[in-house]
């Protein structure tokens, strides 16, 4: 089996997980979810020999542990210096500068005191992978996005858009 062949199923499993992130409304479930995701991303990257995703991706399982404990703004700061140096020693063009703003927006979500905040930086993030995967050429990455982004919109809309009787009604 090639690295990319076992990197393509890995991101598979990862999106289980992506998915299932965004039908909870409680933020601890669905931080839990993202740190189950991001280290199988990680692996996906890593075969894939994209060092700088591999290591925001391996930042980021820290990153949601820690905000399992905190929302304190100074653990965005924190992060946000750690994926700039990680992007700093991996860096490999433009492409790292596309996975380093997904991780910065990242960074904001992990530690966003309401899910309605988390829900919507994890959409700009997401774009960003969107791109990143694009251009290394990884499909089953770009499609992981795409139904991670949908998932997200999804429960966006059960909780913010829908007016409180059609919810009342679901």
């Amino acid at each position: 089996m090639t690295a990319f062949l076992l990197s393509q199923i890995i991101i598979g499993f990862a999106a289980f997980f992506d998915l299932l992130s965004f039908q909870f409304k409680e933020r601890k479930k669905i931080i839990i979810c993202f740190v189950f995701a991001v280290i199988l991303i990680a692996i996906h990257f890593a075969l894939l020999e994209q060092w700088t995703a591999a290591g925001l991706m391996a930042l980021a399982a820290v990153r949601y542990i820690t905000s399992l404990f905190t929302t304190s703004k100074q653990m965005v700061v924190l992060f946000s210096i750690s994926s700039l140096v990680v992007t700093y020693f991996t860096y490999s063009g433009f492409i790292s500068l596309i996975s380093c703003t997904a991780s910065l927006f990242q960074n904001a979500a992990a530690f966003s005191k309401e899910d309605k905040q988390l829900r919507q930086f994890m959409i700009l993030a997401t774009s960003c992978w969107i791109v990143h995967n694009i251009i290394i050429g990884s499909p089953t990455a770009v499609l992981l996005e795409l139904l991670f982004i949908t998932s997200n919109l999804v429960g966006y809309y059960r909780y913010y858009v829908k007016t409180p009787k059609e919810v009342a009604e679901a």
